[in-house]
């Protein structure tokens, strides 16, 4: 019997919202690389971006969650969300950091490191289970591994063009690659990926205890802008540093904001919840053929057959994981079936007994 649509639309909700989430992370990355060019601080960036996230998320994440039964804020709550500001404070300013010496391909590109440091450490935090004799833990392990190796192949291999961009364009590329510190780059991205899978397990166990999930993404947006602003204050003494000239700083905190921080952290938040932080990792090998197509489509960037090879790559271990992740929700559905049969069974027994005596 097929699914009602109502069940169909619950069951791709977190796909769909993932994809979109992606996409705006790739636009994030696109735009900050020309707000950070313009000379513009990526502290500074950081703290306006956060701070009027925040400010967008009050009212709307009260307004939405004015009916969700949540518990008080506790002091273990507020700690909770000062350790997420602290983790994506640090995430974002090591990730714009190593965009600006490097370039948003190569951002995009490490992002698939997540996957792998995020499935290691919900392995050592007991979020997932270490069963190789489990066919489905070795489908999503062979998953993650595949998708990250993918990922490598669009960065590291070229190949022969198969969609050639105009000469000037792909001057200006590579003049721009020979310019940028791109080991250094590389080593920010680094460590930026260490730093957002770790945000995703911590924010694991706060959205259990406190299942509110745009209020959740305020806490943490004002935290950052927060703790951004001090150390900003600290480090860029000149009041022209605050400046939002150009015009692309303005745009690019704008969007940054809105999409950045409020739509694409709150749908990633969303479906955290619903399907756990390995889920949303695995999302991040997907951004890069998102952003291989944008740039082919917009920017006029060369497509190789390297990518190619890259995004088939990625295809594969995705659907590995995606189905490792549904045979092992469907088999955690069955066990709950059976118990709770089990129990209705059990119970006309139970009364039996207490009537015999």
């Amino acid at each position: 019997m097929a699914p009602a649509p109502a069940a169909m639309a619950e069951i791709a909700a977190p796909y769909v919202g993932m994809i979109m989430a992606e996409c705006a992370q790739v636009g994030l990355i696109i735009l900050s690389k020309q707000a950070l060019s313009s000379g513009m601080s990526s502290f500074v960036f950081v703290t306006y971006s956060n701070a009027l996230a925040a400010l967008v998320l009050l009212p709307t994440s009260l307004f939405l969650h004015r009916n969700t039964q949540r518990p008080p804020i506790s002091l273990w709550l507020l700690g909770g969300f000062f350790l997420l500001g602290l983790l994506g404070s640090l995430a974002q300013i090591f990730g714009y950091v190593g965009i600006n010496y490097s370039s948003p391909t190569l951002g995009t590109a490490m992002l698939n490191l997540v996957p792998g440091f995020t499935f290691l450490l919900a392995i050592v935090f007991r979020m997932e289970k270490l069963d190789w004799k489990s066919f489905i833990f070795v489908a999503k392990s062979a998953g993650t591994i595949i998708s990250v190796a993918g990922a490598l192949v669009v960065t590291l291999y070229q190949g022969p063009p198969l969609l050639r961009a105009s000469s000037a364009h792909s001057h200006h590329l590579n003049h721009l690659k020979q310019n940028s510190k791109w080991v250094l780059g590389g080593l920010f991205l680094a460590i930026d990926c260490v730093m957002a899978s770790g945000w995703l397990i911590l924010q694991a166990p706060i959205l259990r205890k406190y299942p509110a999930e745009l209020i959740v993404v305020f806490f943490y947006c004002f935290f950052v802008a927060i703790q951004c602003g001090i150390v900003t204050l600290f480090l860029e003494r000149d009041t022209s540093a605050w400046s939002l000239k150009p015009k692309i700083r303005l745009i690019s905190i704008l969007y940054s904001a809105v999409f950045g921080s409020a739509f694409q952290v709150g749908v990633s938040s969303w479906c955290l919840q619903r399907k756990g932080p390995v889920f949303v990792s695995m999302f991040k090998p997907v951004g890069v053929a998102i952003a291989v197509a944008f740039g082919v489509i917009f920017l006029d960037d060369t497509f190789y057959l390297g990518s190619l090879i890259g995004i088939c790559t990625i295809v594969v271990g995705f659907y590995s994981v995606m189905w490792g992740k549904a045979k092992e929700e469907k088999t955690g559905k069955s066990i709950q079936s059976s118990q709770q049969h089990s129990r209705i069974e059990s119970a006309p027994l139970l009364e039996t007994k207490v009537e015999e005596t």
